[in-house]
């Protein structure tokens, strides 16, 4: 199947701005003032993990286990009836593939077996924190996407298939081996995506139930506005690729070995916690209510939240504003503690 949006149903798509490392001067500033998906060309090209992969698959797995803590990696592995997309079992009841730990040696091996095969079993590692996994790597391949202390992960895989998530913090993924297919699409694209459960996923976040490959049209006929809105990208090793807060980005492994390297940032303290948690008590508390107490809520949301001013506290002395005032780290625990005051009763 060729590299090209045409044949994967996405006539009308953009292609996500294009950039070149060289280009760049300031990399945080100039993160800072995308709002939209951005690749950046060679941004990591002279990393040693770079040209490692260049040189062989080999060559590339002696130095991950020079930078290699020893520590069991968290793996997934599934049969080659998947082709590769790690989803959910038919019936919904689990996951299509078994997760265990593995040593990197053992991972590697694996990759090397499968190598070549036109339908190989599924062989991942998700996530996996450099300071924890690979410390040796983070020493040696470093880029400072933004001034917030981004977390930084690598990702490795065979011809893997990542549905379309979305995640909290921004994004920059550089690809370090193998070439990785990118198909983004903006957050408003959520009807058309026919997402599973928020609750239960294969890697913490809710993912597309539709298959982008092959896409099916007539169980998922929103997709095609979707496809229409979408953005598609393939990254060489080298190339970075900005993914903004909240996009959706679905993720093919090209090649039998396939390495990612990520930073994750966001622009509010940590201790100001996730909206997935305030979208989950929300399931537990609003969404079975009366449809006239929905609205009332949601205005009270759009007031004090989604449209907030100042105008909606300026009644209420500075010194009595409480939760309306500004959230610093004192009063973020005091909030905690009341929240879990109540859930917990």
């Amino acid at each position: 199947m060729a590299d090209t949006m045409e044949t994967r149903l996405f006539p009308q798509s953009a292609a996500v701005s294009a950039s070149s490392a060289a280009e760049i001067e300031d990399l945080p500033v100039f993160l800072d003032a995308l709002s939209e998906p951005h690749v950046i060309r060679g941004l990591v090209s002279d990393w040693p993990l770079v040209e490692y992969g260049q040189r062989s698959r080999k060559d590339l797995g002696e130095y991950l286990l020079r930078c290699y803590s020893g520590a069991p990696l968290i793996a997934s592995s599934g049969s080659p009836a998947i082709k590769g997309r790690i989803g959910y079992n038919d019936a919904f009841t689990g996951f299509n593939c078994e997760r265990s730990h593995m040593q990197l040696e053992q991972f590697l091996a694996g990759i090397e077996s499968c190598a070549g095969q036109d339908e190989p079993s599924t062989l991942y590692v998700g996530s996996s924190l450099l300071d924890h996994w690979f410390p040796g790597v983070a020493a040696e391949n470093v880029i400072a996407p933004s001034a917030m202390k981004p977390l930084a992960s690598l990702w490795l895989g065979n011809r893997v298939v990542v549905s379309a998530h979305f995640d909290f913090p921004d994004n920059l993924a550089c690809c370090v081996a193998g070439r990785r297919r990118f198909t983004l699409f903006p957050p408003e694209q959520l009807e058309n995506l026919y997402v599973g459960p928020w609750d239960v996923t294969p890697a913490g976040q809710p993912i597309s139930l539709v298959d982008m490959r092959s896409p099916d049209l007539e169980r998922f006929p929103r997709f095609a506005h979707a496809m229409a809105a979408a953005r598609e990208v393939i990254l060489e090793p080298g190339d970075a690729l900005f993914i903004p807060s909240m996009w959706w980005h679905h993720v093919e492994g090209l090649d039998d070995l396939n390495v990612l390297l990520n930073y994750w940032w966001r622009n509010t303290p940590a201790y100001m916690g996730t909206p997935m948690n305030v979208l989950k008590h929300a399931f537990l508390t609003i969404r079975s209510l009366p449809v006239e107490q929905r609205q009332a809520w949601r205005d009270i949301f759009d007031y004090y939240i989604f449209e907030a001013s100042d105008e909606a506290v300026a009644h209420i002395p500075e010194q009595g504003r409480g939760m309306h005032g500004p959230i610093d780290e004192n009063r973020s625990r005091a909030l905690r503690a009341e929240l879990l005051n109540v859930l917990n009763r």
